[in-house]
Order: C-alpha cells, then sequence, then structure tokens
C-alpha cells in the first residue's frame, strides 16, 4: 500500500532533493516543501530538479519563486502538512 510522504527541506537542499527522489522508488507518493528560503538552483541541485519534474513529484514553498515551485502561505502549508502519512523534516 503506497504511502503520502512530504520532505520540509530548510537547507543542503542537492542532498534533500536526492533523498526525496529515493523515496519514490517504494511507489509512495512524495511532496516536496521548501521552508522559508528559495530552492537553491546549482549544479548540484540541476539534475534532482529535473528528475523531480520528470518523476511528477510537487515542490511548494511559502516563498514566490518561479512556475516550477508552487507558492503556498505558511499557514495552508501547516493544514497541507497535516493530510501526510510521514512528514520528514531535513
Amino acid at each position: 500500500m503506497s504511502k503520502k510522504l512530504a520532505v520540509v527541506i530548510r537547507n543542503r537542499h542537492a542532498e534533500a532533493l536526492r533523498m526525496s527522489i529515493g523515496l519514490i522508488l517504494l511507489d509512495d507518493t512524495v511532496d516536496i516543501f521548501v521552508l522559508n528560503n528559495k530552492l537553491e538552483r546549482s549544479e548540484q541541485t540541476a539534475f534532482n530538479l529535473e528528475t523531480v519534474q520528470e518523476m511528477e513529484m510537487k515542490i511548494y514553498s511559502n516563498i514566490a519563486q518561479g512556475d516550477d515551485v508552487s507558492y503556498i502561505a505558511t499557514p495552508e502549508m501547516a493544514k497541507k502538512l497535516l493530510t501526510y502519512d510521514h512528514v520528514l523534516a531535513y
């Protein structure tokens, strides 16, 4: 039975994205939440972001960033996180 997982990222974006991608191997649904900063755009994160998009994973942030990251206000984010089976802080 597949689970619904949320990964909350504050720092070490490249490693957190890589780990989030690894979680989908068991057919779980994984959404990514970037908290209080913009998602790092670097050579290290480029491949992982491409993979996230290919796997149709969703990325949310409480800071407006661009087309590939959906803005969600902090109170709404808190309510949304309550709908997941597991929330992993990274």
